[in-house]
């Protein structure tokens, strides 16, 4: 009975974070933040998934089945989601940042004498 409560509550909370992240893939405003909030969440969300469901199958053939597409589901989702990223970066789409790495808003400066060098 506790296994059974405790692969119930993987399944819920599997499916929380996917639908999550389906929200995430309609409310974000660019690419990037999409690509993020459906790789982070659904990968999450199908890791808890799957081992609800190894735990309602119990040990056996199946279970090792589900791991393996676990396995594999967490080798590639990395994967096609960087890959997505440099397509989108190679066609010139950039992200939206309110600020870049060095803490500066808005542009870059024009300033030859700010002392920075040339990146």
């Amino acid at each position: 009975m506790a296994v059974e409560i405790a692969s119930w509550g993987f399944m819920l909370l599997g499916s929380f974070f996917t639908l999550v992240g389906a929200f995430g893939l309609v409310r974000m405003p660019e690419v990037f933040t999409r690509m993020h909030a459906a790789s982070v969440t659904d990968t999450l969300g199908v890791g808890f998934l799957i081992f609800g469901m190894c735990l309602q199958a119990g040990f056996g053939l199946v279970s090792l089945k589900l791991l393996f597409l676990l396995a594999l589901f967490f080798f590639t989702a990395p994967v096609v989601t960087h890959a997505l990223a440099q397509a989108c970066l190679h066609e010139g789409i950039k992200p939206q940042l309110a600020e870049d790495r060095r803490g500066m808003t808005g542009a870059r400066p024009t300033d030859p004498d700010d002392g920075r060098q040339p990146s």
